[in-house]
């Protein structure tokens, strides 16, 4: 168990590495946003590449984030009977939808996203607007948010595991809705 938690501690300093690149690509996004909107409206001057670099700078950030998001516990979910339920019961309902859906969703979909990143890849592929960007460039962030997503709900699997067997303490940190 002890090298099963040393892996889970490894993932996890892995997406929080990569939750702080997401977190920055925000700013900077909003920052590329506003200086293209000043450009076009002040000078006139606009390009499409400036439209989509933010566009790739927000899809980015949703699948380098999407892994952080899961390990600190934030992911939107709908809350009826869990927050009510024992600390062993939440644990083994996160183990149970880990295994039952969680990773065999993130496994099928960055599977199937790979062979679209790598035709873009191949034959260099390129946006349809006049000035636009390459598109592999942000195809290969399908395959890896979801491989990032898969390792970290192997991680929350793993810690939850712990959690019963005694060997960590429960990582169970969700805040119940205040309505």
């Amino acid at each position: 168990m002890k090298a099963l938690l040393a892996f889970s501690r490894m993932v996890d300093r892995l997406n929080e590495h990569l939750g702080k690149i997401a977190n920055w690509l925000v700013l900077l996004s909003c920052v590329v946003s506003a200086g293209n909107a000043m450009l076009r409206y002040s000078f006139s001057m606009s390009s499409n590449a400036w439209l989509e670099i933010q566009w790739y700078m927000f899809g980015a950030m949703v699948m380098l984030g999407a892994s952080y998001t899961l390990q600190k516990n934030e992911h939107v979910r709908v809350d009826v009977l869990y927050g009510s339920l024992s600390t062993r019961t939440q644990l083994w309902i996160d183990i149970l939808g880990g295994f039952l859906f969680l990773l065999p969703a993130t496994i099928i979909i960055g599977w199937m996203s790979w062979p679209m990143f790598a035709s873009s890849y191949q034959i260099g592929e390129m946006s349809g607007n006049a000035g636009g960007l390459l598109r592999w460039p942000i195809k290969i962030f399908l395959p890896l948010g979801f491989f990032l997503l898969s390792l970290q709900g192997l991680s929350e699997i793993i810690k939850r595991i712990g959690a019963l067997t005694g060997d960590c303490p429960a990582p169970i940190h969700y805040e119940k809705p205040l309505q």
